[in-house]
């Protein structure tokens, strides 16, 4: 069976080129541009990486990119105060506060404190509500990239059995919530499998397409995936590895070489869903300096 790669470079380059062009025709007639804060507390090396390629994706494409950093010692309240800050200032159109944060800190607080307006991760309850809904407001970026780079295959998942393999606030709740919203891109009848979910092997055996984000290496193997069914990795897992240049390899929750003997899609691990994320993410932004200048399409 001839499987098609689901290119998350190609399809986040596509959306940036977009974007970059419609930055410049905004600066143009307003003689504004977006601009996005980025806070980072701690020194965490994956999270310093994500920072720095979420600052690149900002310069590409003509973002402002505010780059804050509160080291592991400061305090919840310090950090509160930034954001608070941000919020009220005019230059700044999203805020992303880079998890997870060290010890100590109470995430779901820092998250509600950023305003809804600002909420470029689509983490805020507001949020998160209103796309649950179906009404306007900021997707949560991972979920937002895996539809993206579904609809630029023209994988249509109407009617479809979409089995989600993982119940994160960051990934699994708000992709169903997309999912079986009525319109493009959704009215997919959804499963969602977690830790407490039994017979997981038959759910996604049985699936027309298959999420998997639970950051447990290589665990979706072939024999859980059925022929011609369209697979999405979300997983991104650092195993040792001695004959690797830096000790290590970065592997998904999909057995990519196996799966993709009977999938008819599937995205590989590195460089499918993970620049979808920071492209939607540069998406949220420019929609949320759009709505700062008055609703201007």
């Amino acid at each position: 069976m001839s499987c098609k790669i689901l290119d998350g470079k190609v399809v986040s380059e596509s959306v940036l080129s977009g974007l970059c062009s419609e930055i410049r025709a905004l600066l143009l007639s307003t003689g504004r541009d977006p601009g996005l804060a980025v806070v980072l507390v701690g020194d965490n090396p994956a999270s310093k990486f994500y920072v720095e390629s979420k600052k690149k994706a900002c310069q590409k494409i003509g973002i402002n990119s505010y780059d804050y950093r509160l080291p592991a010692t400061a305090s919840e309240g310090e950090l509160c105060e930034l954001i608070r800050h941000l919020n009220n200032d005019p230059e700044i159109h999203g805020i992303l506060v880079q998890l997870p944060l060290p010890n100590g800190f109470d995430e779901q607080k820092i998250v509600e404190l950023i305003s809804p307006e600002k909420d470029v991760d689509g983490f805020h309850p507001v949020n998160v509500g209103r796309v649950l809904q179906g009404i306007s407001g900021f997707k949560s970026c991972t979920p937002y990239g895996v539809l993206e780079l579904l609809r630029y295959y023209d994988i249509d998942v109407a009617g479809k059995h979409v089995v989600i393999v993982g119940r994160s606030n960051i990934v699994g709740k708000p992709l169903a919530s997309l999912l079986i919203q009525r319109g493009p891109g959704a009215d997919a009848t959804v499963t969602i499998c977690h830790s407490k979910s039994e017979n997981v092997r038959e759910l996604t055996a049985r699936a027309d397409v298959v999420v998997s984000a639970i950051g447990v290496p290589e665990f979706l193997t072939a024999e859980m995936v059925k022929p011609g069914a369209v697979v999405v990795d979300v997983g991104i897992n650092r195993v040792d590895d001695p004959n690797a240049k830096n000790g290590y390899r970065i592997v998904g929750d999909v057995n990519y070489a196996m799966v993709k003997k009977n999938a008819s899609a599937i995205t590989p691990v590195p460089g499918g869903v993970g620049p979808m994320t920071i492209a939607m993410l540069m998406k949220n932004t420019v929609e949320s300096f759009k709505k700062s200048l008055g609703g201007l399409q």
